[in-house]
């Protein structure tokens, strides 16, 4: 039971959506974006117990030299779920995350971005259930070539609430194709390794998913992906009371966006 509870307090802290802070790519000096999605999941695995999000963030880039900083929010219930689990009271439900770094040309058709991401829980008392404080500081590096990209990403603190998590480490490998008709095609595999915990602890995940941007509908980007992990069932779940049902489960997330 106890190895139970960890897994689904780490699983339950991840997700890839449209509008995610990570994969924010900002035009010109400011931007701000929203979304809603039928589901928030982060590196694969469901955020909001497989319910909906509402997310907004904003985005400064320094065009000359390739700066950038930004912040995005969304409202979770994997803090609470991680509560009900150990049968304590656990508060925390929004994520708030604020990142910056740098992006540029590297030449030969590379490019580079480079920067940190802190993910803050307002007032989350996760340690109630066992566990440590939420809030989680990531490095990066992204090294991308036309279409593809590969990416790097290591905490410096524990991984959102997981003990002696410290240091560690998600791969991500993937691509994003113009097809037809403006349609995107976009195809993501990771893994995330977590440090100090069993290897059931770390798994990984994949997505393939289509948007397309409607410039006559005041540009609105419509995107469905289906989302899947090799996480096994029983391992990591929700709490009982919602079916206890694998937190990275294979599934469709629909998302409606617009940046401005």
């Amino acid at each position: 039971m106890k190895k139970l509870i960890l897994a689904t307090a780490i699983a339950a802290s991840f997700v890839s959506t449209v509008a995610r802070a990570e994969d924010a790519k900002p035009d010109n000096e400011l931007s701000f974006n929203a979304a809603v999605v039928s589901d928030y999941r982060y590196r694969g695995l469901t955020q909001t117990r497989f319910d909906p999000a509402l997310q907004v963030g904003a985005d400064y880039t320094h065009n000359p030299t390739g700066l950038y900083a930004g912040t995005w929010l969304t409202n979770i219930k994997w803090i609470k779920d991680a509560g009900a689990l150990t049968g304590t009271d656990t508060k925390g439900n929004v994520e708030w995350d604020i990142y910056g770094g740098k992006r540029g040309d590297i030449g030969g058709g590379f490019t580079y971005d480079v920067g940190g991401l802190y993910y803050y829980y307002p007032g989350n008392t996760l340690a109630n259930a066992g566990l440590k404080n939420a809030n989680t500081f990531e490095l990066y590096g992204q090294i991308g070539y036309g279409p593809g990209y590969f990416k790097y990403s290591q905490s410096l603190t524990n991984l959102f609430g997981a003990v002696n998590s410290k240091y560690s480490q998600y791969y991500d490998l993937g691509a994003n194709f113009e097809t037809f008709y403006g349609v995107m095609l976009g195809l993501h595999v990771g893994h995330q390794n977590v440090r100090g915990n069993p290897n059931e602890a770390s798994y990984t995940d994949w997505k393939i998913g289509l948007s397309k941007t409607f410039d006559e509908v005041a540009g609105i980007t419509l995107g469905v992906a289906y989302v899947g992990t090799d996480m096994k069932d029983g391992f990591a779940t929700t709490p009982a009371s919602d079916g206890a049902k694998n937190v990275g489960k294979n599934g469709v997330v629909v998302s409606i966006s617009k940046t401005f």
